[in-house]
């Protein structure tokens, strides 16, 4: 199986005690997916985050309707996480987060390994430059939330 891959990176102005927070709770996620995946979180709340945690989400692409497990399987605070989908829209999604402290704001990473249903033909009609949307709204997004503060 092929797998493709994403990679990301983004300097927020804010610190790192302020960036993790924001990303460890799991349905702040609903605000950093575009409007038209009509993105929503499942799984009843609070979420603890820990390895282990199972998070169901729904989701439409393309106007069909998804749903979506991923697990966490790595959670180290405040510098990382993964999640890997169990079950959904990829045969393959393992999404790495990596945040540090870095020129008084925080760099944030996302390292992204999937294979979509499809493979290589599907990725290239549609689903990498979805993806591709996906993350740049999430970063305009990001920058959004996390402007400087004004002094």
């Amino acid at each position: 199986m092929k797998e493709f891959t994403l990679h990301t990176e983004q300097w927020l102005p804010r610190p790192l005690g302020e960036v993790f927070p924001f990303f460890s709770e799991a349905r702040n996620l609903e605000s950093l997916t575009p409007p038209w995946l009509n993105f929503e979180v499942l799984t009843p709340g609070p979420i603890a985050m820990r390895p282990g945690t199972l998070i169901d989400y729904r989701i439409r692409i393309h106007g069909v309707p998804v749903c979506w497990r991923t697990e966490i399987t790595a959670w180290e605070p405040p510098h990382r996480f993964v999640d890997v989908q169990l079950w959904g829209p990829y045969r393959l999604w393992h999404h790495t987060h990596t945040f540090a402290a870095q020129y008084g704001g925080t760099y944030c990473t996302d390292d992204v390994r999937y294979h979509p249903w499809g493979g290589t033909l599907t990725n290239w009609l549609f689903v990498r430059r979805d993806i591709e949307r996906i993350f740049e709204y999430r970063r305009q997004r990001l920058e959004e939330f996390f402007q400087p503060r004004q002094i």
